[in-house]
């Protein structure tokens, strides 16, 4: 059985594994097998009897925690199985605290060690009550748009329309039992959302060739349900170009990146932001790219892979993500994903680079099929890869280039483009012998 979220193989003791507990009793609880190697294989354990009693010492002395440790034998060796039930109570060790995720052990600090510890008594920031700001710090005509549209969607009843703005976002569990205004109900409907989160703003930035060539910016800075509206926009007005094309005598005026794709890349952005700490959303746009990056990781339920596929809705932010479903902006059913990459394979640009970068979810929507980040993710050999990449810079390549570029056969490089022609990448001249020569499909 490989390492996972909760098993971990070590083949003696250390004291310092004593790390490797207080992740797993801060996640979900796991396992940790000492005398056993990354392949299964049973190592020898000389010690056994004395760890027997060594360890449940250690971790109690230094973790406070309680754990089953017990003895197996297999092939004529013993192993041990240490027993790490999750923790009700946040644990540290040596004044640090660590967080089992995935195969890997993480030292928390900052916003995720706050979102553990609210966790651990559960509770969300979101929820927070704010005792000093009243109804008088929220924007009327941002409630009464919320109200509009989701009564148009039939998602509350039309009688809504009537009702107190304070009861009705109590019905929506933006307010306390003890009346308080949450968090969440200032980042949704505040006049100032930067009193309770000061990174509650969107960047925009338009760069040049370089990463640290920025030629002009804007800050959206808003309440959460205007920045949607207001972000799309700015990018419309600003950053983003409008190619003419004609569908008969019909005057067609796309924008160059898909408008639903964007838009529900910009809702993510928003609904999934880590507030509590962190840092801004920012949206990088370039020559041949649009880049879109929000702090806060990705639940651990979920893999990058599987948001590509049929999965269940994890937000972050609850309220806020159910305040966006009332009001028709977004769906519950983990659709956001799917629909960015359907939106802009649909509109003939490659799918959408989804990643984990830098403690958060970063999406690169491409213009350009020729790209090395994109060609990389497809099935195409190394040579491939860079004959596409050496035929956008010269704008033709032969067989023969082909054959002293990667030093191979004439049999090998004619094999390699008729696959590229085959996959659409690359057109032939049609001619035969010395003067035939491939060039560039158009993007599909």
């Amino acid at each position: 059985m490989p390492e996972s979220q909760n098993i971990e193989y070590k083949t003696s003791w250390r004291d310092e594994y004593l790390k490797w507990v207080c992740g797993f009793a801060n996640a979900k609880g796991g396992k940790i097998f000492i005398g056993i190697d990354d392949k299964g294989n049973v190592a020898v354990v000389k010690d056994y009897k004395k760890l027997m009693d060594d360890i449940p010492n250690k971790v109690v002395n230094h973790l406070g925690l309680v754990v089953d440790v017990n003895l197996h034998k297999k092939d004529g060796n013993h192993y041990l199985e240490i027993d790490v039930p999750a923790s009700e109570v946040v644990s540290s060790f040596d004044g640090k605290y660590y967080y089992r995720s995935g195969s890997t052990k993480q030292e928390l600090k900052g916003a995720a060690l706050q979102r553990l510890l609210l966790k651990k008594i559960g509770k969300h920031w979101e929820n927070l009550p704010l005792t000093d700001i009243t109804m008088d710090d929220l924007n009327k005509n941002t409630i009464r748009s919320f109200v509009r549209k989701a009564i148009e969607k039939d998602r509350i009843p039309a009688s809504a329309a009537k009702e107190p703005p304070k009861s009705l976002l109590k019905r929506l569990g933006l307010v306390t039992p003890e009346g308080y205004l949450t968090h969440a109900a200032v980042l949704l409907f505040g006049k100032s959302p930067r009193e309770v989160s000061l990174t509650a703003t969107f960047r925009i930035g338009r760069f040049g060739k370089a990463s640290h060539d920025l030629l002009f910016q804007d800050i959206v800075e808003t309440n959460l349900f205007e920045m949607p509206d207001k972000v799309m926009e700015t990018l419309k007005g600003k950053y983003l170009i409008r190619p003419i094309s004609y569908k008969g005598l019909e005057r067609m005026e796309p924008l160059e990146y898909p408008e639903p794709a964007l838009r529900e890349a910009i809702l993510n952005a928003i609904i999934h932001k880590e507030y509590s700490a962190g840092t801004w959303i920012y949206l990088r746009v370039r020559d041949d790219r649009l880049t879109l990056w929000n702090p806060g990781p990705l639940p651990e339920e979920l893999t990058i892979e599987q948001l590509k596929t049929d999965h269940s809705s994890h937000p972050r932010n609850e309220h806020i993500a159910s305040v966006f479903f009332l009001a028709g902006y977004i769906e519950n059913w983990g659709r956001g994903t799917n629909k960015i990459i359907e939106a802009t394979l649909e509109a003939g640009l490659p799918e959408p680079l989804i990643e984990e970068d830098q403690g958060g979810i970063r999406v690169t929507f491409l213009k350009d099929i020729y790209t090395e980040e994109y060609l990389r993710m497809l099935d195409l050999n190394e040579r491939q890869v860079n004959a596409i990449l050496y035929t956008k810079k010269t704008g033709k390549i032969t067989n023969k280039e082909y054959q002293k570029l990667f030093g191979i056969s004439r049999i090998t490089a004619t094999r390699d483009l008729s696959n590229l022609v085959e996959k659409n990448f690359l057109s032939s001249s049609g001619d035969k012998g010395a003067g035939s020569f491939y060039t560039l499909r158009s993007i599909r």
